[in-house]
């Protein structure tokens, strides 16, 4: 069993927290909180500290940190289990390549959008110069600046939005974050391969957020299947030239959502999950009443129950 620790910001682990809203387990003392996915477990502590443990505890730890060599026998494990069935060959990221990535996932207020983009390998020289890359490293400013070029040049993209009141609904339901998921990607590429067919690409790559087996039990579950030449990676964003498009149009997406909802709402809704979340929503629920909150946050996020304590 490896293990690795990563040593974050309060905020950070918050994030984390909501993030891992459907996976809590019972706290344990000094702890923030704990969670187990098919990955690791995932415990937070008072002091900063993040431990992931399990069989694969690489696959969560990447998501909020850099993760620094381990033993011998740690880096081994890591190496076995970050290699699967589905990982692509380098030669994907050169090739014409579907990506598919999301944004909103752990935010509070907000939709989550999900955005597939098709990318030939002779233009993957022009969106390296126009700025394509992680939208992690961009500002919200540079992402809208970006996609809009991407749709004046016409690149084939497809993007699917799960608004608040269909995430509650389903969520209510049964689902996990991670079904929404997976089921927006599916829709996103599959609405994305009927755009640009007969054209059929060399590959699909998935900017991985679960086990491959996971996604694929989803898919059963609704009685869809994968599509051809699928292949995942975490952190394919940094890759993969066309997941990051997908990245940038999702994210360009989300911002312009969260604009909208703040103008329904009549304030400025701020992004993420932080105490400024809180006090936002607290704000509303107070002139609307609670009922309202389904149409503008998740929530089945801590968020909520930390709001209605400002309003009581």
């Amino acid at each position: 069993m490896g293990q690795i620790v990563l040593k974050l910001t309060q905020s950070e682990i918050m994030k984390m927290k909501n993030h891992y809203a459907n996976a809590l387990k019972t706290t344990p003392p000094g702890a923030v909180f704990a969670a187990k996915t098919p990955n690791s477990s995932i415990t937070a502590y008072n002091s900063g500290k993040v431990l992931f443990q399990g069989k694969a505890p690489e696959i969560e730890a990447k998501r909020w940190g850099d993760v620094k060599a381990g033993s011998p026998t740690q880096q081994k494990k890591k190496s076995a289990a970050s290699t699967h069935r589905y990982a692509p060959s380098p030669s994907l990221f050169e090739s014409n390549h579907v990506g598919s990535d999301e944004a909103g996932t752990g935010d509070y207020f907000g939709p989550i959008t999900v955005a597939a983009a098709y990318v030939s390998k002779d233009q993957i020289p022009l969106l390296k110069e126009i700025g394509v890359k992680d939208s992690k490293n961009l500002t919200d400013d540079m992402i809208q600046s970006i996609a809009k070029q991407l749709i004046q040049m016409k690149l084939p993209y497809s993007l699917v939005i799960l608004h608040n009141e269909k995430y509650n609904r389903l969520q209510r339901k049964g689902w996990s974050q991670g079904k929404m998921k997976t089921m927006l990607h599916h829709h996103a590429i599959t609405k994305l391969l009927e755009k640009i067919a007969p054209t059929q690409p060399e590959g699909i790559l998935i900017d991985q957020f679960s086990q491959p087996g996971v996604y694929m039990n989803h898919l059963k579950s609704e009685k869809a299947s994968l599509q051809k030449n699928v292949y995942f990676m975490t952190k394919a964003e940094s890759y993969s030239i066309a997941v990051a498009a997908g990245s940038i149009i999702a994210r360009a997406s989300f911002v312009k959502q969260m604009d909208k909802l703040s103008k329904e709402a009549g304030i400025t809704i701020p992004k993420g999950a932080s105490q400024k979340v809180d006090q936002a929503a607290a704000q509303i629920i107070k002139r609307d009443g609670i009922e309202e909150m389904e149409r503008y946050a998740k929530v089945h996020f801590a968020n909520t129950e930390k709001a209605l304590k400002y309003v009581r």
